[in-house]
Parts: C-alpha cells; sequence; structure tokens
C-alpha cells in the first residue's frame, strides 16, 4: 500500500525548470521573459547572452536548467527544443525605510520574483 505516483505537470514533449528568489522585480523580470517566448532555445540564449539587463544572467541560468532537464530526465532533442513558455510571478519583498527630513520616513520596498521556463520539442516542417 505505497502511495500513488504523482501526475507529472507537464506534457511528454516539454520539461520545465523554475527560478525563485530572483532580486528584481516581476515587471522588469518580465521585460527580459518577453524576448525569450517563443524562440528556438540557440537564439533566445544567444539573447540572453548579450542583453544589457541585470537580470538576464539569472534568466540564461534557469532557461539552461530547464534545457539540461529536458535532455537528462525527458529524453528529447535539444536541436528540435523551443520556449513554449516564460512567466514570471511575485515573491517576497522585503521592506525598509530611510530617515527624511523633518521627522517622516520614506519607505524602500525591495521585491522579489520567480520564473517558470517550459520548453517542448517540436519536430523541424521539412
Amino acid at each position: 500500500m505505497g502511495k500513488q505516483k504523482n501526475a507529472r505537470r507537464v506534457a511528454e514533449n516539454e520539461a520545465m525548470a523554475k527560478a525563485r528568489m530572483l532580486r528584481t522585480s516581476p515587471q522588469k523580470l518580465n521585460l527580459v521573459a518577453a524576448m525569450i517566448r517563443g524562440k528556438k532555445v540557440e537564439k533566445a540564449l544567444a539573447d540572453l547572452t548579450f542583453s544589457k539587463k541585470r537580470i538576464a544572467v539569472d534568466v540564461k541560468k534557469c532557461l539552461q536548467s530547464a534545457i539540461a532537464n529536458a535532455e537528462n530526465n525527458h529524453n528529447l532533442d535539444v536541436d528540435e527544443l523551443i520556449v513554449a513558455e516564460a512567466y514570471v510571478g511575485k515573491n517576497l519583498t522585503m521592506k525598509r525605510g530611510r530617515p527624511r527630513a523633518r521627522g517622516r520616513f520614506g519607505k524602500i520596498v525591495k521585491p522579489f520574483s520567480e520564473l517558470t521556463i517550459k520548453v517542448r520539442q517540436v519536430e523541424e516542417q521539412a
């Protein structure tokens, strides 16, 4: 009487990777995620490599993790992968403050985000 096997969260031709606690706002992270949605993985990696955005380094690391998951865990062909989904979620927000003039308090919020990338294998059309 063991536990039932969990159902897969992704399809048979997909793989997924998550990056949590990324130190940027979800709005800024979504700009970089939108840059790679729907592209082939080698084109997406090239775009992230030469992007001027600071968070692109972490997005690239997450994409490489999704590619490695596809290759090692799901036996997918790396040359036929596209970025099927790349979506962003909120995480915690650190609240900090700074004393201001006349006894007031300036609120500083330091948001964190999380990123989910799904890659899908598609066959080449000849």
